[in-house]
């Protein structure tokens, strides 16, 4: 039914079309000659109504191909602009109206002193499609200097207004990572109010995500789905701001990567737990908050000397060492502990090892420590 009615609106465009055609042709290029004789009166209507039926009955037998190649050419682009961020749509749409208004300003200038006006129409037809076609492609291929450059613009006219304003304390934006996210522990930590949003999602760990999730392999799929749920949390449950950024960056093909130059372009932070990310960005000046150091900054201090009560529950790599771990998983190395496996003694700790995977706590059984004093 739609189909048929957007057949019948083509036909008496095409009329109209056809009318008009004819009319131009009869006024302007003076067809009348070759027939002879002048068009005037009733021949010029009848000449004018016979042009909009001859190109109507056109239209209305090729309007079926016309609407179909529509529809497929719409489904299409639909497709495509899915798969295209939105960032780049919009610096697309900008461009495609910069390009315009040059030609614009050049069809009113120049072109206008054409003394053909079927030519002057040609080419303006013309330069407003190269000029649009132009400000799309320049526009889509240079966004990351244009994002850049707006970046610059907007960080100048903050440092200008903090000259005359009274600076206030701005909160950067917190970009979380692949690993950070499937861990879980962000969420407990938005929960208590220490971070402060807004918490960024990029698209592509979000596509990261959803593969993990597909995952043929089970444990992978788990961790996967358990980010996805994480996310969901955050969002839905916690009272913190969440933005999901569509920006990506196709030229790269490695997420950590991507990740840094989001956080560079976003003038904002990264939180992870990952060990190579955070000395990565490090390196490149990039604020990160890895999140494993902050578990170890919230453990309780153990100094040398201060007595404890452990299980011991496995022997140590070292012969005759047992091993035991307190609520927040610090390893504890019990010297001589090895036949305490399974029993709670009381240990007196001897040292206190940091390392870049955590903290380890050494110790002795109180027993032994009473016989040597």
């Amino acid at each position: 039914m739609i189909k048929k009615i957007f057949r019948w609106i083509l036909t008496v465009i095409g009329i109209a079309a056809g009318s008009g055609l004819a009319n131009l042709l009869i006024k302007y290029f003076e067809i009348s000659n070759l027939f002879g004789y002048e068009l005037t009166g009733f021949n010029y209507i009848a000449s004018i109504v016979l042009g909009g039926l001859i190109t109507g009955i056109i239209i209305f037998l090729v309007s079926p191909w016309i609407i179909n190649l529509t529809v497929t050419t719409t489904k299409t682009l639909e497709k495509l602009l899915q798969g295209t961020p939105t960032s780049e749509i919009a610096v697309g749409i900008l461009g495609l109206l910069v390009g315009l208004v040059i030609a614009y300003l050049i069809s009113s200038g120049p072109i206008t002193l054409i003394p053909f006006s079927w030519l002057a129409i040609a080419l303006s037809i013309m330069l407003y499609g190269v000029m649009g076609y132009l400000g799309i492609s320049i526009a889509t291929k240079k966004r990351e200097d244009l994002f850049n450059f707006a970046t610059q613009i907007r960080r100048s006219s903050q440092k200008e207004k903090d000259k005359t304003v009274k600076p206030e304390s701005r909160v950067m934006p917190k970009i979380l990572d692949t690993s950070v996210i499937i861990d879980g522990r962000i969420a407990d930590i938005c929960k208590t109010g220490f971070v402060e949003g807004p918490l960024v999602i990029p698209s592509f760990v979000l596509e990261e995500l959803r593969h993990i999730a597909d995952s043929s392999d089970s444990l992978k799929r788990n961790r996967g789905r358990r980010g996805l749920d994480i996310l969901n949390k955050i969002q839905n449950e916690l009272d913190i701001s969440v933005e999901i950024m569509e920006k990506d960056f196709e030229e790269l093909s490695e997420v950590d990567t991507k990740l840094l130059k989001l956080a560079q372009v976003m003038a904002g932070s990264v939180i992870t737990n990952d060990y190579n990310l955070n000395k990565v960005a490090e390196f490149q000046r990039v604020p990160v908050l890895n999140i494993n150091e902050l578990a170890n900054a919230v453990k309780p201090v153990v100094l040398p000397g201060e007595e404890m009560v452990v299980q011991v529950i496995k022997d140590g790599k070292e012969s005759g060492q047992g091993l035991a771990y307190l609520d927040d998983g610090t390893m504890i190395v019990v010297d001589g502990g090895r036949k305490f496996i399974g029993e709670t003694i009381g240990v007196v700790v001897t040292s206190v090892l940091q390392t870049a995977a955590g903290r380890m706590i050494f110790v002795k059984p109180k027993s032994a420590v009473d016989k040597v004093s």
